[in-house]
């Protein structure tokens, strides 16, 4: 394997990282608004929001560790992120998790543009990366929604 190709799996495995970071941050952000909400409203940003960032967080680690296991390359442990302080409320939390995934979404699409997982010999990372794209690209506009319901 030349330097090269190593050098950008290595690229590759570290740009995944950055939007697992990310999704992690938007994760304990919808956890830190699920408590400061009512049962119910609780219940739904758990099924629209929360749900859908959790599988895509799990399979974008998936991916990374996958990548890292077929190539030889080092995997990474990822920390909880923190959710910030209670007082920037739900709306702020919602705020800070649009952002992250909003981030990571970006991250994972530069990735992809760049076809750098094709180019590297690995078209099933590719495949993946589109499958935790889709499940947070919707995630901006289930969150504006959900809004709509909060001071009724």
């Amino acid at each position: 394997m030349s330097y090269v190709t190593a050098e950008a799996r290595q690229q590759l495995l570290d740009a995944v990282a950055v939007a697992i970071n990310e999704i992690g941050v938007a994760l304990a952000a919808l956890g830190a608004a699920y408590e400061q909400l009512d049962e119910h409203t609780a219940d739904r940003l758990e099924d629209e929001l929360f749900r859908p960032v959790q599988v895509a967080y799990g399979r974008a680690k998936r991916t990374h560790a996958g990548f890292a296991d077929r190539y030889g390359l080092p995997q990474r442990t990822f920390e909880p992120a923190s959710a910030g302080l209670p007082s920037q409320g739900v709306k702020g939390f919602l705020a800070n998790a649009v952002e992250a995934v909003g981030e990571a979404d970006a991250t994972l699409a530069e990735l992809q543009d760049s076809m750098m997982p094709v180019e590297v010999g690995d078209p099933e990372v590719r495949a993946q990366i589109a499958e935790v794209r889709e499940l947070v690209g919707s995630l901006p506009e289930r969150a504006r929604q959900l809004e709509r319901v909060f001071g009724r």
